[in-house]
C-alpha cells in the first residue's frame, strides 16, 4: 500500500523494512523529544524538529539507507508541498495590505456597533468568525476584539467562562476556514489537497455545526436582554478606529469581497491573493494617504497601528512576509521529517496491524480525529500535529478511495479544533492568558470546538460529506 517506498528501496538494496518495534521506538522518540523539550527544558520548537530529524536519520541509516537517500527522502517530503509554501509566502502580504487598507479596521467598526446585551453572545461569535476569517488568525482575534468582548461581558453580568467559550468558538471557525490561516495551509499541505478544495470539504461538517452553536448562543443570550446596556468601551474603540482610518465600507471591503469572489470562481489562491494585495495596497494609497514606498516595505514587516489603543494597535502592526517565517521554516523541517519517517517504512510499520483492523470509514475519520487530539496533548502544539498526522493517515486514505480533502478536515478537526482545550497547549495557555478565564472553565463553553468532531463523525456514520478520489480541474 506504500508503494512510493520502492523508489527509495532501489536506491540501496540493503536498506531492511522496519519492524513494529522499531517504528514504535522511533516514534516514540520523537515524541519524547517534542514533548520534554518543549514542557521540561523548554527547547525551541524548531530545534527539537531538527533533533528529530537526526534521530529519525540515524534510524533510517540504521536500516541500511545512504545518505544520499535519507536526504531524497526529506527533499520529497518538501517539495510535495511547495504549492503550499508559496501560498504561505502571500499569508503575511495579504494580512498586512488588508490592515493599512482598512479592511480590518472597518470590520471591527460596524462590527462592535452590532452589540447589544441580548444579542451580546450571537453577535460575539459572529463578529469573531469575521475577524478571523479576515485576519486568518485565532490568537490575534482572541487578543485584540475578543479583550474587548470579555471586559464587555463581565460589564453586562454574562458569566466570563460563557463568554470565552463563545469568543474561542468564533474564532476557531475563523481560523479553520480562512484561506490566508496558517493551520489551514497547514493540513491543505500535508495531505496534499487543494487549499479551496480542504475549505471546501470543511464546510460540509463545520457550516451545520456553526449553525447549531449560533443557535444555542442566541438562545443562551435571551436570558441576559434585561441587564445593564452597553458601557463606552466600544465607543471608544470605534473612536479611535475612525480617527486612524477612512471606514467607507464601499472601498475598504473590496479587498477581502474581491478575494472572496475570486475563490468562489475557483482561481489558484495564488492569483487571488497576489490580486487582493495590490488592490489593497492601491487602496491604502489612494484612499488611506499612505505613503507608497512605506506600503511596499510593510508588505516585508508591517508597521502597528496608530488609534492609540495599544492591543489594537498591535493588532494592527500584524502581518508580512517576515511574519510568517516562523510557522514556515517549521513547515519545511517538519515536512522534511515526515517524508523520512514514511518512506523508510517507519510510518508503515506503526499502522499496518491498526489499519487492516479498519473496516469502516466512520472508524478511520474517528481515528484520525483522535489520533490529532492525542497528537495535541502529547506535543503540546497544533502544527506539529497537523503535519505529522496528515502524513500518518494519508496512505489509509487512499486505500479506501478517500479523497484527501476527507483527510485534511479530519486533521483540522482533530487537531485545530482541539488545541484550544487543553490547558498545557501553546493555545490553550494563550487563550487562558489572555482571555483571564481557565482553559478548563471555558472548555464546556467553546461549543464549535466540542461539536463539530463530533458531528463530522456523526455525519459519516450517516454517509453525508463522504468525498472520494477523483480528478478535478481547478482552472476557471
Amino acid at each position: 500500500m506504500f508503494d512510493q517506498n520502492s523508489h527509495f528501496h532501489t536506491l540501496q538494496e540493503t536498506a531492511r523494512t522496519p519492524s513494529i518495534w522499531h517504528a514504535a521506538i522511533c516514534f516514540m522518540g520523537v515524541l519524547l523529544l517534542l514533548s520534554l523539550g518543549l514542557f521540561v527544558a523548554q527547547v525551541s520548537l524548531h530545534v527539537l524538529i531538527f533533533f528529530s530529524l537526526v534521530w529519525v536519520g540515524i534510524n533510517a541509516r540504521g536500516l541500511g539507507y545512504s545518505f544520499i537517500a535519507i536526504r531524497r527522502m526529506m527533499d520529497d517530503g518538501i517539495a510535495k508541498a511547495l504549492p503550499a509554501i508559496y501560498i504561505f509566502l502571500l499569508i503575511g502580504m495579504v494580512i498586512a495590505s488588508f490592515m493599512h487598507s482598512g479592511t480590518i479596521a472597518c470590520l471591527m467598526y460596524y462590527g462592535l456597533s452590532w452589540l447589544t446585551p441580548g444579542s451580546f453572545l450571537a453577535i460575539g461569535l459572529l463578529l469573531c468568525s469575521l475577524m478571523s476569517i479576515a485576519t486568518g488568525t485565532a490568537w490575534g482575534t482572541v487578543g485584540t476584539i475578543g479583550v474587548v468582548l470579555i471586559g464587555i461581558g463581565d460589564t453586562l453580568g454574562i458569566p466570563l467562562p460563557l463568554v470565552a467559550g463563545m469568543i474561542i468558538s468564533g474564532a476557531t471557525f475563523g481560523d479553520k476556514l480562512s484561506p490566508i490561516s496558517d493551520t489551514t495551509n497547514l493540513a491543505a499541505m500535508s495531505t496534499g489537497t487543494q487549499l479551496y478544495r480542504h475549505i471546501g470539504s470543511m464546510l460540509y461538517t463545520t457550516l451545520p455545526t456553526f449553525i447549531v452553536v449560533l443557535i444555542i448562543f442566541i438562545l443562551w443570550g435571551m436570558q441576559y436582554g434585561g441587564n445593564s446596556p452597553m458601557d463606552n468601551r466600544t465607543e471608544e474603540i470605534r473612536i479611535a478606529l475612525a480617527s486612524a482610518y477612512r471606514l467607507e465600507p464601499w472601498w475598504t471591503l473590496l479587498p477581502i469581497l474581491l478575494m472572496f469572489v475570486m475563490s468562489v470562481k475557483h482561481y489558484s489562491a495564488e492569483i487571488s491573493m497576489s490580486c487582493s494585495i495590490l488592490l489593497a495596497v492601491a487602496i491604502a494609497v489612494v484612499f488611506q494617504g499612505k505613503n507608497g514606498v512605506e506600503m511596499i516595505n510593510v508588505l516585508w514587516l508591517n508597521t502597528p497601528g496608530t488609534t492609540g489603543i495599544e492591543s489594537i494597535d498591535d493588532m494592527l502592526g500584524r502581518g508580512g512576509l517576515y511574519s510568517m517565517a516562523w510557522t514556515l521554516v517549521l513547515s519545511i523541517m517538519a515536512l522534511a521529517l515526515g517524508g523520512i519517517l514514511h518512506h523508510a517504512g517507519f510510518l508503515e510499520s506503526l499502522l499496518r496491524h491498526l489499519i487492516v483492523r479498519i473496516q469502516r470509514v466512520s472508524t478511520l475519520i474517528a481515528a484520525t480525529i483522535i489520533s490529532g487530539l492525542v497528537g495535541n496533548m502529547a506535543l503540546g502544539e497544533a502544527y506539529i500535529s497537523i503535519l505529522l498526522n496528515g502524513q500518518l493517515f494519508k496512505d489509509a486514505f487512499q486505500e479506501k478511495s478517500l479523497d484527501n480533502a476527507m483527510l485534511s478536515r479530519s486533521v483540522e478537526e482533530g487537531s485545530t479544533l482541539t488545541t484550544a482545550l487543553i490547558p498545557w497547549t501553546t493555545a490553550g495557555t494563550f487563550y487562558a492568558a489572555t482571555l483571564g478565564v481557565p482553559t478548563l472553565d471555558y472548555a464546556v463553553y467553546a461549543l464549535l470546538n466540542l461539536l463539530n468532531p463530533l458531528i463530522s463523525i456523526a455525519m459519516v456514520i450517516l454517509g453525508i460529506g463522504i468525498w472520494r478520489i477523483q480528478s478535478i480541474d481547478y482552472r476557471p
